[in-house]
């Protein structure tokens, strides 16, 4: 296995390239020459990153917004993008939703919706640009971002952790399949990370505007990490061709704590859990009510 150490001249593909981790990640390989093909379902503001780095000496190669949740729209992309520049190098899987919430509080169309969008859109574009990369021979790394609520029972993330659970599923069967086409797998685990998603995140139940949200999110920003931190420790992470990725030292402790002391990772998960549902917004305890 050799890990992709330079990024001069290679083909990276970045999902949810128009903001957040994966606009970082874009640039930070811009930076190193890399040659970009880039997505996201907002047109405008990818086509604005797009010529963001290419003002300042980035080659972009393609930058065409789909939606990774329609295998359809990846499948034009991903040959769009293989015609253009042949196999990638390096195929970065960032593009995400986020919305949480309790059983009662969250809806069926939630539940399904991250599914499509965090597990079956990384799906999709393993299916279209993986096989090239194999059929090229130059080995290369698969990145999927998944997420802390990936590796741990975070409450309120039941539907969100089935799609992060699920990506690193997947990237676990094939970190050892991809193994002998020297294609390298590294899985990403975020914790608090200050992106758009801060901005768009649903939480079933709760009103956005309300005061108690701001302040959570206000706090939530003063302990995130940069995406340019974020971008930095995935590129360290693809150079060294290291599996679990972390993108701050919080995630990494967790983590460790559930595999070599459960008692005391059950008991955290059991403190978080009681202090969640003690703010359990007052909509669903009415519709609690209702149903009793």
């Amino acid at each position: 296995m050799r890990p992709v150490k330079d990024l001069s001249g290679k083909n990276v593909f970045v999902t949810g390239a128009a903001s957040g981790i994966g606009r970082a990640v874009a640039r930070a390989a811009a930076e190193q020459g890399a040659i970009l093909h880039l997505t996201d379902i907002q047109e405008a503001s990818l086509a604005a990153v797009a010529a963001d780095l290419r003002d300042a000496g980035g080659q972009v190669a393609v930058a065409e917004a789909a939606d990774v949740s329609d295998r359809d729209a990846v499948r034009r992309l991903a040959a769009l993008v293989t015609a253009t520049s042949g196999p990638m190098d390096v195929v970065l899987n960032v593009a995400g939703i986020a919305t949480w919430g309790t059983v009662r509080g969250l809806e069926h169309d939630q539940w399904r919706r991250l599914v499509e969008v965090n597990l079956m859109g990384p799906i999709h574009v393993i299916e279209e640009l993986v096989p090239p990369m194999i059929d090229g021979g130059r080995g290369g790394q698969l990145v999927n971002v998944s997420s802390a609520a990936g590796i741990i029972g975070m409450p309120w993330h039941a539907a969100y952790s089935a799609s992060k659970f699920g990506l690193r599923g997947v990237s676990e069967v094939l970190r050892f399949d991809l193994r002998r086409h020297r294609i390298g797998v590294s899985l990403v685990c975020p914790g608090g990370v200050d992106t758009g998603l801060v901005e768009t995140i649903q939480i079933a139940g709760v009103d956005a505007e309300s005061k108690a949200f701001r302040r959570a999110s206000a706090h939530f920003r003063k302990r995130a990490v940069s995406p340019e931190q974020a971008a930095e420790a995935i590129w360290k992470g693809v150079r060294r061709n290291r599996y679990w990725v972390y993108t701050s030292l919080d995630i990494r402790l967790v983590h460790w704590l559930q595999r070599y002391f459960p008692p005391g990772y059950a008991l955290a998960m059991r403190g978080l859990s009681l202090g969640a549902n003690r703010t359990l917004p007052a909509v669903e305890r009415a519709r609690r009510s209702d149903l009793a």
